[in-house]
């Protein structure tokens, strides 16, 4: 068994390492990922991994000679109830928010904050699938 979570990986090599009967299961952060909370902040900035869902990544794996046996996607909310936390977890998943900064993003951050006084939070969606392939 090989199991991967959030990791980058080659499903045919994979495939290779595998017995025969094995299992690899990989849990993952998909394309659409917090694509609100970068709309919010960045608009029209282009998906950093638009492959990276349920349907493109299973036919991968499929190719690679895999059978699925389990496969879930989920869409799910974040909230963030105040602006310092939001900052924080834009500037440590760069690759989401490309180019984010306090001073760059300042009106927006304004408008969120407003938004926080007014209904309590800011919401987002996550974006993760499941794959559980057998070789």
């Amino acid at each position: 068994m090989i199991t991967n979570r959030h990791g980058d990986f080659n499903a045919k090599e994979f495939y290779r390492l595998l017995k025969k009967g094995g299992i690899f299961i990989t849990e993952q952060v998909g394309g659409d990922n917090d694509r609100d909370l970068v709309e919010m902040v960045l608009p029209n900035t282009e998906k950093p991994f638009p492959h990276l869902n349920l349907k493109e990544q299973k036919k991968v794996f499929e190719d690679a000679g895999f059978h699925i046996i389990e496969e879930a996607e989920v869409y799910r909310p974040i909230k963030f109830y105040d602006v310092g936390a939001f900052v924080w977890f834009a500037h440590i998943i760069e690759w989401e928010f490309p180019g984010f900064s306090v001073d760059r993003c300042f009106e927006h951050l304004i408008k969120m904050q407003e938004k926080i006084e007014d209904e309590g939070n800011i919401e987002g969606t996550i974006h993760r699938y499941l794959i559980v392939a057998k070789k």
